[in-house]
C-alpha cells in the first residue's frame, strides 16, 4: 500500500488539471480523484476524430498521459510536480462512443520515478468498452523554477 504523503492530494489535482489548457480544449474533464487514481472523462467531438470519424489516437494518448500522470502526482510529496518521460499506448478499438472515460492509476510508486497504467474506455448504450490501454513512466521534479505540482 502507499502511504499518503499529504492529505490535500485532491486539491493539488484539482489546480493543476484546470491549468492543463490541453484537457479544456479536448473537453475533458476531472470526474474523480482517488489517492493513486483518477479519471477524465469526455464527450465525443467531430472536432477530434480522424478521417474514418474515430477520436484519434492523438487525443486518446493524451487523455490518457494526462490521467497517468495526474495519478503520479496524487502520491508525490507537496513539494513535487511529475513530467512524463515514456509511454507505450496499445489501441484495441476504435475510438467509437458517446463518451469516452480515461483512468489513470500507479502501478509503482517511486521517490524519483512513477509507473501508472492508463485505460480509455468508450461509453455508449451498452457497457463501457476498453478501447485502448498505457503504461507510463513519469519523473518526480523538485526544484525547478517554473514546474509546480
Amino acid at each position: 500500500m502507499i502511504e499518503k504523503p499529504n492529505s490535500n492530494f485532491r486539491q493539488r489535482v484539482q489546480q493543476s488539471f484546470a491549468r492543463q489548457k490541453v484537457m479544456q480544449t479536448i473537453g475533458a474533464e476531472l470526474t474523480n480523484v482517488e489517492y493513486g487514481q483518477i479519471e477524465i472523462e469526455m464527450p465525443f467531438s467531430e472536432a477530434l476524430t480522424q478521417q474514418h470519424g474515430f477520436i484519434h489516437a492523438g487525443i486518446l494518448s493524451a487523455a490518457m498521459d494526462s490521467a497517468c500522470g495526474f495519478a503520479a502526482l496524487s502520491v508525490m510529496p507537496e513539494d513535487a510536480a511529475v513530467l512524463t518521460i515514456e509511454f507505450k499506448i496499445n489501441l484495441m478499438s476504435p475510438g467509437r462512443g458517446d463518451r469516452f472515460l480515461f483512468r489513470g492509476e500507479v502501478t509503482k510508486p517511486g521517490s524519483t520515478i512513477i509507473v501508472s497504467d492508463g485505460r480509455a474506455y468508450a461509453i455508449s448504450d451498452g457497457p463501457a468498452k476498453l478501447i485502448a490501454s498505457m503504461t507510463g513512466t513519469m519523473m518526480v521534479i523538485r526544484g525547478r523554477e517554473g514546474l509546480a505540482g
